[in-house]
């Protein structure tokens, strides 16, 4: 008689075999880029989604990483960073999926990490928050993009923490303006559960993971430490 914890496992394989072969079919057999559905458009972000959900489910076996790999390398430019897709702008976003990508195939060797992380770091403004790519505002979400980024190359310390973390907090704070019965108005700050983009605009779900992720990065006190990758 066949052991209740084998038939278990061979039963989970069989439920998780058809989602894993559906990503896994996304993949160009060509450039080893992934697309995100049946129309075609590749982006590295596909491929940073297909490789986290297939090592979760332990089936990598199923892509071609090498030729993986091999894309993630063609996406890289003269500055350290990665584009979407070859000869793309270096952008904070895709410099994340690809580290990510990397990390989880364990080649970050790959990159040139002095570089790259140099980049990231010129991306804080003098506000404290970062930036995503040159000479654009700051924005809460990069706190995660870029902070994640740094950790997977062991340097975050080349970022003023003290200054980003204090940007994230300013960015639980909302001004609105009360209009009073007289026809006179007032301008008040109010704390909200959440965080904005920056300190001024409305707080969102969006910003409020990204930003308390950032915060968890830097060490916050309170916060469990997230992997970055």
């Amino acid at each position: 008689m066949r052991d209740v914890s084998t038939i278990d496992v061979e039963r989970l394989e069989q439920v998780l075999r058809r989602p894993a072969s559906d990503i896994a079919s996304l993949q160009d057999p060509h450039t080893g880029a992934f697309t995100g559905d049946e129309w075609g458009e590749a982006d590295t972000r596909f491929l940073y989604g297909a490789f986290n959900a297939l090592s979760i489910l332990n089936m990598m076996h199923l892509v071609d990483v090498e030729k993986a790999v091999s894309h993630i390398q063609a996406c890289a430019n003269l500055d350290g960073g990665y584009g979407v897709s070859p000869g793309a702008e270096s952008h904070a976003g895709q410099i994340f999926t690809c580290l990510g990508a990397l990390t989880i195939t364990h080649r970050l060797d790959l990159v040139d990490a002095d570089r790259l992380a140099s980049w990231l770091s010129e991306r804080q403004v003098p506000n404290g928050g970062l930036n995503g790519r040159p000479e654009k505002l700051e924005d809460v979400c990069y706190s995660w993009w870029v902070m994640s980024s740094l950790a997977m190359l062991g340097k975050l310390h080349w970022i003023d923490a003290t200054k980003l973390a204090m940007f994230i907090l300013r960015c639980q704070v909302r001004s609105h303006q009360r209009f009073h019965v007289d026809g006179s108005s007032t301008v008040q700050d109010s704390e909200h559960g959440g965080l904005a983009d920056r300190p001024g605009d409305a707080v969102d779900v969006f910003h409020t993971v990204f930003g308390v992720a950032g915060l968890s990065l830097l060490g916050y006190p309170g916060l469990l430490e997230v992997d970055p990758a």
